[in-house]
């Protein structure tokens, strides 16, 4: 995500670097190619313009004060205007109501339908809501079948008339059905077309009209940088949408989107997903993006992964395990399937700061694990519960039920003993450092 724009940003800095104190050569130097770095984004001109002003205004004369070298504070004041760029502060998401309408809108292949099905996933799960997805668009039955299909797979109803041509009487009869079927949410995915028209500006005005929607989304492709802020204006101005959903970020992303959009239209940014499962979508926040765009990872969103993901119930009993030194293959089993339900490996080892940078050419693949879970599911469960019991015939037989050769069952075992080892040590620190050390784990 932004890698090219972390890359360029970092490289500004480097103006500064080694210099005792912020003047205005570097500054200018610094600035020039901030700016160059936001337009090679595809920020418009303007934007660029006025953001890199403020940044130098800021900067220009400022002493750097005791342990903050000149870099530092550069990137300090570029992290700070970055967040205000895109928003400041996260924006709410309005879902009270009876039901809540949410009306959905985009151009055809931004990701309105899988977005409608995340959204949909998302406050299920999350917000223990029971939404009702209403298929509006009326021009694409393709859209309908896709709708079906993930509704499905997230458990949620979905109201469709195949055979009806009027947008407007089918989302009216869909929140009549909601009321009946006492849904609290309606999510309503209306027709996109390949570029802004007529004819879908006054259906979706209308659809607006109709119901008085809770909260209007404008989904936006974040691949397609200016295109998609001049598109995001070209709806508002019809629609005054409540906030924007970019989708699509785990592809060539540049940034232009992200960092343009707030200010071209004065709406916030509310959600942002990538891939196709439907549990990858997340909250906006312009604080932990501007922190992923200076390389500095995003730790606070990790966390928050982790914890919609491990039952603490079943951390204490591991912890416990860890403790008495029983920890076992299935243990092992159980967490690495918790972390595959975390999302994209790749985003997850991003959000550590450093790592983004280190892997941005590395290709990690979210299949990384199935050797481990191939070698571990052709144990027996008494295998899994004792690993002492894994003598060399033992291993054989795993090998070869796993389709492994016997060289890489060897060295799983290896890298295994070392982390119990690692974890041994761990409940021998002092003062309960080791405890401390456990829950972050978690």
């Amino acid at each position: 995500m932004f890698n090219n724009l972390s890359e360029r940003l970092e490289s500004a800095f480097k103006n500064l670097k080694g210099e005792a104190r912020i003047n205005d050569l570097n500054v200018a130097n610094t600035v020039k190619d901030i700016r160059r770095a936001l337009i090679d984004a595809d920020v418009n001109f303007k934007i660029a313009k006025e953001f890199t002003d403020k940044v130098k205004d800021k900067a220009t004369g400022e002493k750097v004060i005791n342990a903050v070298s000149p870099g530092q504070l550069m990137v300090k004041i570029v992290q700070d205007e970055l967040t205000e760029l895109m928003g400041g502060e996260p924006a709410e998401f309005n879902i009270t109501g009876n039901p809540a309408i949410i009306l959905i809108a985009g151009l055809q292949g931004s990701g309105k339908t899988t977005f409608t099905g995340k959204l949909a996933n998302y406050l299920k799960t999350q917000k223990g809501k029971s939404p009702l997805v209403v298929a509006a668009d009326i021009y694409r039955p393709a859209a309908i079948d896709q709708l079906t299909v993930l509704s499905e797979q997230i458990g949620v109803d979905i109201y469709a008339e195949r055979e009806n041509k009027d947008a407007v009487s089918i989302v009216q009869n869909a929140i009549k059905e909601a009321k009946s079927k006492n849904k609290n949410v309606v999510i309503i995915d209306t027709a996109g077309r390949l570029a802004v028209d007529e004819v879908m500006m006054t259906e979706v005005a209308n659809i607006k009209a109709a119901v008085n929607p809770t909260e209007i989304l404008f989904v936006v492709d974040s691949m397609t940088g200016q295109d998609a802020v001049n598109t995001a204006k070209a709806f508002n101005d019809r629609l005054d949408f409540t906030g924007v959903v970019l989708t699509k970020l785990d592809g060539d992303t540049r940034g232009g989107a992200a960092l343009s959009i707030k200010y071209t239209v004065n709406k916030p940014i509310k959600f942002m997903s990538s891939g196709e499962k439907m549990d990858t979508l997340d909250v906006f926040y312009p604080d932990r993006m501007a922190q992923r765009i200076l390389g500095m990872g995003d730790i606070a969103s990790l966390v928050e992964k982790a914890q919609q993901q491990f039952d603490e119930e079943q951390a204490k009993k591991l912890e416990k395990k860890i403790r008495k030194n029983q920890f076992d293959f299935q243990d092992f089993l159980d967490q690495l399937q918790q972390i595959k339900k975390m999302g994209n490996l790749k985003d997850l080892m991003g959000m550590i700061p450093g790592v983004g940078k280190a892997i941005k050419d590395v290709d990690v693949n979210d299949d990384s694990f199935k050797g481990i879970e191939a070698i571990i599911k052709s144990m027996t469960p008494a295998e899994r519960a004792n690993p002492d019991l894994l003598d060399a015939k033992r291993k054989i037989r795993i090998a070869k039920g796993s389709g492994k050769d016997i060289a890489e069952v060897n060295a799983f075992m290896k890298q295994f003993e070392q982390m119990k080892q690692m974890m041994s040590m761990m409940n021998k620190m002092p003062m309960g450092m080791g405890k401390g050390m456990m829950k972050g784990m978690r």
